[in-house]
């Protein structure tokens, strides 16, 4: 059993470019080799986004979280969890590397109320059942959960999450050392675009204050403030480009620390 761990959170436009997808695989093969167990979170934004037009479904972002209808979760979960998730486990199982898919709805693993009303089927995540997770990490080899972001609610309704929300509360439930973004962005950028290489806990809420950060790094920025509270020790938010160097530079993308 390996006796650290690392939550990683894949962003949904890492996950559609080949070259850094085998990046982002040589990068859990490395926290592996040097006795992290890894969790895999990932998103699916753009997918979803086809899929949701093919079939003639219009939705909108309030700071940076999708509204959810009745009719747009089915085809959230089918894209995340029967395509994406799936998707993944195999990339990973060929790639000698055990794995494990599934969503945060199965076990109750992501346990939900409805976030807010004009959000809809959006869920705050309540509580994390962490049972099925460490039985996965305490087995031979040490297997990679691999998380869909969706959750399930008290009467077995699924709920869309933010996965940058469900990786933040996934690393404080299994008391992470390291949480990491993977992202198309280099960092979390200043206020006149450049690359914040180091930032503490108090600084990110400056950012937030400040209204500095916007969009999907708004609610990033956010979810590693929780995280950071909650005991993570440290949060890197960095281009999934660069994913395998920033293995042995804390110099790659944006380290905050409590």
């Amino acid at each position: 059993m390996k006796t650290k761990r690392v939550v990683i959170k894949l962003g949904g436009s890492s996950l559609q470019d080949a070259t850094t997808l085998r990046k982002v695989i040589e990068t859990i093969r490395g926290y592996r080799k040097y006795d992290y167990s890894v969790i895999l979170v990932h998103g699916g934004g753009p997918s979803i986004n086809a899929e949701l037009t093919k079939r003639g479904i219009t939705w909108n972002f309030i700071n940076g979280q999708r509204q959810t209808t009745e009719e747009m979760i089915s085809v959230i979960e089918e894209v995340l969890v029967d395509r994406i998730n799936r998707q993944l486990v195999e990339d990973l199982n060929q790639s000698r590397i055990p794995a494990v898919g599934f969503s945060g709805a199965e076990s109750e693993t992501l346990f939900c109320e409805q976030s807010n009303a004009e959000l809809g089927l959006v869920g705050r995540i309540t509580n994390v059942n962490t049972v099925w997770i460490e039985r996965l990490l305490a087995a031979t080899g040490s297997v990679v959960p691999v998380i869909a972001p969706i959750g399930i609610g008290q009467n077995k309704e699924k709920y869309n999450i933010n996965a940058d929300w469900a990786a933040s509360k996934l690393a404080s439930a299994l008391k992470a050392e390291k949480l990491i973004f993977l992202t198309d962005q280099q960092g979390i950028l200043g206020t006149n675009g450049e690359l914040i290489t180091c930032a503490s806990h108090s600084e990110l809420g400056e950012l937030v204050e400040s209204k500095v950060v916007s969009g999907g790094m708004y609610t990033k920025v956010l979810t590693a403030i929780e995280a950071l509270s909650a005991g993570v020790p440290q949060v890197r938010v960095m281009s999934g480009k660069e994913s395998e160097n920033g293995l042995w530079s804390d110099y790659i993308g944006t380290l905050t620390y409590a």
